[in-house]
C-alpha cells in the first residue's frame, strides 16, 4: 500500500502593511459604495434595468422639447413647450418611484445581514454612516434631476432663432433658480426616503411606507380641500406637494395659482415651515436610528 501524500500551504494571515486612509476615506468609501448598490454597478441586471429605466425616464421630456424647438425653430411654432424649467423640477413620478426602490435597498439590507456590526468596525460613527448614505442618495438625485435640466437649457440656447447669446441672457435667471430647486427637492426626497427606511429591516415594507406617505397625505389633502368650507391651509399637510411650494418660491417668488395654497395669507411662509418641520424630523429620525453602532 503507498503511503499517503498531501501538501501544506503557508497561507497564514500578514498584517497590513498598505496605506491607511482614516475616517474620510472610509466614508468615501462607503459613499461609493451606496451610489454603486443604488445604480446596481457590479450586480445582475436585473438589479440594473429598473433604476437607470426610471431615471433614463425623466430625461424624455427634455429630449422631446429639445427636438420640438429644433424642427419648429424657423416656423410660427418655435414658442412650443412642452415642459418648463418650473415645471421640470418634480414633475416626474418617476423620481419618486426612484426613491421608493433605492432608498430601502441601501439601508435596509445592512440590518437584516447585520453588516453594521463589520462596517462600524472601521473608524465611522453612527452619524457618518447615515450622512454618507444621505449624501450618497442625495447626490444621485440631485444630478439626476439637474442633467436633463442642463440638456434642456444647452438644446433650447443652441437652436434658439435669436442666438444663443441672446437666450443665455433671458433666461440667466435659470442658472441659478434649477440648482437651487433640485437641491431642495434632492434633500427632501432623500432625508424622508432614508428616514422611513431606517425603521425596518424590509425593503418591500420600506418602499411601501414611502409611497404611502407621499401618496396618502396628498390624497387627504384633496379630499380635505374639496371638503366645503375648508381653510386652504389644509394644504400644507400634503407631504408630495411640499418640494413644489418650495420651487414655485425659487422661480415665482410666491406659490403657484395652481395651488390652492396660494389663496391663503402667509400660505408661503407657512410651506416653509412644513418643508423645514419634515426635513428635520427626517433627518432627527435617521441619525437617531444610527446612534449606536449597534443599531
Amino acid at each position: 500500500m503507498s503511503a499517503a501524500t498531501g501538501t501544506v500551504y503557508d497561507r497564514g494571515y500578514r498584517p497590513y502593511d498598505g496605506p491607511r486612509g482614516g475616517r474620510k476615506a472610509a466614508i468615501a468609501a462607503l459613499v461609493k459604495s451606496t451610489l454603486r448598490r443604488a445604480l446596481g454597478i457590479r450586480r445582475s441586471w436585473r438589479q440594473k434595468f429598473l433604476p437607470w429605466m426610471l431615471l433614463g425616464i425623466v430625461a424624455i421630456p427634455a429630449l422631446v422639447n429639445v427636438g420640438i424647438a429644433y424642427v419648429t425653430r424657423d416656423s410660427p411654432l418655435d414658442s412650443i413647450e412642452i415642459v418648463t424649467y418650473r415645471g421640470y423640477v418634480g414633475h416626474s413620478s418617476s423620481l419618486l418611484l426612484f426613491v421608493a426602490l433605492v432608498a430601502p435597498d441601501v439601508l435596509c439590507p445592512d440590518r437584516r445581514q447585520r453588516f453594521l456590526s463589520l462596517i462600524f468596525a472601521r473608524p465611522l460613527s453612527g452619524s457618518d454612516y447615515a450622512l454618507a448614505k444621505l449624501g450618497a442618495i442625495g447626490g444621485l438625485l440631485f444630478a439626476f434631476s439637474f442633467v436633463p435640466q442642463m440638456v434642456l437649457f444647452i438644446g433650447q440656447m443652441l437652436v434658439n432663432r435669436g442666438g444663443a447669446l441672446d437666450y443665455l441672457t433671458e433666461h440667466a435667471a435659470v442658472l441659478w433658480q434649477v440648482p437651487v430647486a433640485v437641491a431642495l427637492l434632492a434633500l427632501f426626497y432623500a432625508s424622508l426616503g432614508l428616514a422611513l427606511s431606517s425603521l425596518t429591516s424590509r425593503r418591500i415594507v420600506a418602499g411601501a411606507s414611502i409611497l404611502g406617505v407621499l401618496l396618502v397625505s396628498s390624497s387627504v389633502a384633496a379630499i380635505l380641500s374639496e371638503a366645503a368650507g375648508t381653510s386652504p391651509a389644509t394644504e400644507v399637510i400634503n407631504v408630495l406637494a411640499l418640494p413644489l411650494y418650495i420651487r414655485d418660491l425659487v422661480f415665482l417668488g410666491h406659490i403657484g395659482d395652481n395651488f390652492r395654497l396660494a389663496e391663503l395669507a402667509g400660505g408661503e411662509g407657512m410651506a416653509v415651515v412644513a418643508y423645514v418641520a419634515v426635513v428635520g424630523v427626517s433627518l432627527a429620525t435617521l441619525l437617531w436610528r444610527y446612534r449606536w453602532s449597534e443599531a
